[in-house]
């Protein structure tokens, strides 16, 4: 008899690795919703950007931590990511800024029913409405069904249960206590790739919802170019997203948080200041291409002397201080930091105390920015969780 392996959850994660499985294992896959796979929906509803083109160190720098990534990136990265996907019906393309897409006409719901149709085919039993409610004895996982307590009884169990960003697609983050109760280590999640929160004034709130286009933003060591919008609460967007751990661990040790954004960031310095040689105080502005929304952000971020005097605009359009109070909550977060500690997994991601259960996907402590990498992060742990399991059991 083949092995016996359970895997609860439905997203990247938990597909992927039910795909390798299949061919030496029997199979069964627990979905707490209708369907697999929504909370992949929903990431994909701008565009799915599935993966990230990066390769080698340029693509492990973007995960945190690269120590425990890294070997898993170079096991399954974005390129055996896309052969996979390839093999499923579904061929890519490398977009602007070195993002990976399906190719176009291609929608995330015909890319989730391929992965559900590879599956199906495979032999993989699909159980939607079927929830995880904790550990029983000997660590065995609980599982409740349409029709009562679902009895589980398996060789290994893989867990891909997820963060707790987007609750309404059924990451709740529920299994924390579960799974501390029986001795396994979790830090408290944490709100990613979020909004950051600012004190915007009553000048700026006409502006609300319109973008900083091309612009720098830097917080600590971190630095990273993109969009942003400003909201009612602050900013948000890929220039704001990959900055949001460094503006966390500020926040975490009490010290002040301040992004830095640079509003000119293909001009330098003394381009800016050649501009404003000679230019009326009125023509300023049109003198350095500025919009409204950055004229307004200037002069809300910048004190009223130092603005009126104008002999630092230059310095300050290219190094604007906005303060951040706090981050948005985790709810409206895109990902969560935080989950099952890396010290209490082994490399094959298996729990230490427990080696017949794994994990992948968020419920591991890792972080990465939007860009593709988040995806490429939870189909590269689902896939090495699943080849852990086949050595574990010898299959």
């Amino acid at each position: 008899m083949p092995p016996r392996i359970v895997i609860i959850g439905g997203g990247p994660a938990a597909l992927i690795a039910a795909d390798v499985l299949a061919p030496a294992c029997s199979v069964d896959l627990y979905e707490q919703g209708k369907r697999v796979g929504r909370k992949f929906l929903v990431a994909g509803e701008g565009g799915l950007n599935i993966t990230n083109a990066a390769q080698g160190d340029a693509l492990v720098a973007h995960y945190t931590p690269a120590a425990r990534m890294g070997p898993l990136l170079g096991l399954f990265g974005p390129a055996e990511l896309r052969a996979w996907l390839a093999g499923l019906g579904i061929p890519t393309f490398v977009g602007s800024s070195g993002r990976v897409f399906p190719a176009r006409g291609i929608k995330p719901a015909q890319v989730l029913q391929a992965m559900e149709q590879r599956l199906v085919q495979r032999g993989v039993r699909i159980h939607p409405h079927h929830t995880f409610t904790g550990f029983g004895e000997g660590a065995m996982p609980m599982i409740e069904g349409p029709a009562g307590p679902v009895p589980v009884e398996a060789d290994a169990v893989l867990f891909a249960l997820g963060g707790a960003s987007w609750p309404v697609t059924g990451s709740t983050g529920a299994w924390v206590e579960a799974f501390r109760s029986i001795g396994v280590e979790v830090h408290a999640l944490s709100a990613s790739n979020c909004g950051v929160e600012v004190d915007v004034p009553e000048s700026l709130r006409v502006h609300v919802g319109k973008p900083l286009k091309n612009i720098a933003a830097r917080c600590g060591a971190i630095a990273v170019r993109g969009e942003a919008t400003l909201t009612a609460h602050g900013l948000e967007g890929n220039a704001i997203y990959p900055v949001v751990p460094a503006v966390r661990e500020a926040l975490a040790a009490g010290h002040e948080a301040v992004l830095t954004i640079d509003l000119k960031p293909d001009v330098p310095q003394a381009e800016l200041e050649r501009r404003l040689a000679g230019a009326a105080w009125k023509e300023r502005m049109a003198a350095l291409k500025l919009d409204r929304l950055q004229v307004a952000l200037l002069k809300a971020f910048t004190p009223l002397h130092r603005f009126v005097d104008g002999a630092h605009l230059a310095q300050d359009v290219k190094h604007l201080q906005v303060p951040v109070r706090g981050l948005r909550p985790i709810a409206e977060a895109i990902s969560t930091a935080g989950g099952i500690a890396w010290q209490a997994i082994g490399t094959d991601l298996s729990l230490v105390q427990h080696p017949q259960l794994f994990v992948a996907g968020e419920m591991i402590d890792w972080d990465a920015p939007t860009g593709g990498f988040l995806l490429q992060g939870c189909f590269t742990t689902g896939y090495a969780a699943a080849h852990g399991m086949l050595q574990r059991l010898g299959a």
